[in-house]
């Protein structure tokens, strides 16, 4: 990222002006987590580039966040998110992972080939709305593709006011259709499947190689996964471009809102149902099966919003039972530290 650049330009809002007090003016640096590695983090600033260590001091913060900093560049605390996106950990690991802060506009990005699928669309439209951020579907590949008003029409088919952008990512006039979203200061996330094209749009967006790409493979038509990291990016734009690495293990935690906001037909048709507990499997005068009856609702639809719901509750649970475990034996320990000082004392 262009160093030196202004408050405004790296994203800064009245938001984040309003959580300083009057002390807080003098003698802190505001900056902007534009990388995150193992050994820690590169921010930006108005005066340029800022190199912070990990330590087991620093809160959870990643790439996006803003925090606040003495004069020597020492952390003092992170300013609260206007955007949070988060995942359960990848793996069985059983804690939640931020993927990106303050973002303005996620595009979604899959391809015009076979990798397209609208369960894993419906997916990442939960983690986006849930995060609060504006969505866009971008479908890549869009010189490979015949009829890619059939793709579109699939995408409107669960939410008719989702906007959806068909792109050739080596074309930068094809790209041009992504310019309303990238004015200066505003974060573009980028979330999809791995191999979709989006280390290719990164490129062409930035003007530059930035990332690296790989080829496609011809036995399923996706690309091979080449990014590893996040990282923020200025557009020539003038537009925060993060990358984030392709998500093969999405799981959803403590997403039900996103997941109720994405189907939104189907929670509705729920408040129709004779009984206020209703599964909508069996049961008498039960509203969405009898939409699914009809071809209102499709049974592909209902079925992952089922899946995501079950999902979510599911890692929920099993983070809160972390937490609640965790909690206890930190109680355990406490005791074990106070009952040996008793002992030393006598």
């Amino acid at each position: 990222m262009t160093t030196h650049l202004t408050l405004s330009q790296l994203g800064w809002r009245p938001f984040f002006q309003q959580q300083l007090t009057l002390e807080e003016y003098e003698g802190t640096v505001f900056a902007r987590i534009k990388e995150h590695h193992r050994s820690g983090f590169k921010l930006a600033s108005e005066t340029g580039d800022i190199t912070l260590s990990a330590s087991p001091s620093l809160p959870q913060i990643t790439v996006g966040d803003w925090v606040l900093l003495d004069n020597d560049h020492h952390f003092i605390r992170c300013f609260d998110r206007l955007s949070e996106f988060s995942r359960k950990a990848a793996g069985s690991r059983l804690e939640a992972q931020l993927i990106a802060a303050n973002v303005d506009t996620a595009f979604i990005v899959s391809s015009l080939n076979h990798d397209f699928n609208l369960s894993r669309i419906e997916r990442f439209l939960a983690l986006t709305n849930e995060a609060g951020v504006e969505p866009v579907i971008v479908l890549t590949k869009a010189d490979q593709c015949r009829e890619p008003d059939e793709y579109i029409q699939q995408i409107h088919s669960i939410n008719s006011m989702l906007m959806v952008e068909t792109v050739n990512a080596l074309d930068s006039e094809s790209v041009q259709a992504l310019a309303p979203w990238c004015g200066i200061g505003k974060t573009i996330a980028f979330i999809g499947s791995s191999g979709v094209g989006k280390s290719t749009l990164i490129n062409t967006l930035l003007g530059d190689d930035t990332q690296q790409t790989g080829g496609i493979r011809e036995d399923d038509s996706k690309g091979k996964h080449t990014t590893t990291g996040r990282s923020l990016h200025v557009m020539p734009s003038g537009g925060l471009l993060l990358d984030t690495p392709g998500m093969r293990e999405l799981q959803l935690t403590a997403c039900a809102e996103g997941v109720a906001e994405t189907f939104s037909e189907i929670t509705e048709l729920a408040e129709q149902c004779k009984f206020g507990d209703c599964l909508h499997q069996s049961e008498p005068e039960c509203a969405v099966q009898a939409a699914i009856e009809s071809g209102e609702l499709q049974e592909r639809r209902f079925n992952n919003y089922q899946k995501l719901l079950r999902e979510q509750a599911r890692n929920g649970a099993s983070l809160a039972e972390k937490r609640a475990a965790d909690k206890a034996l930190q109680k355990y320990y406490k005791s074990v530290i106070n009952e040996n000082k008793t002992l030393k004392m006598r």
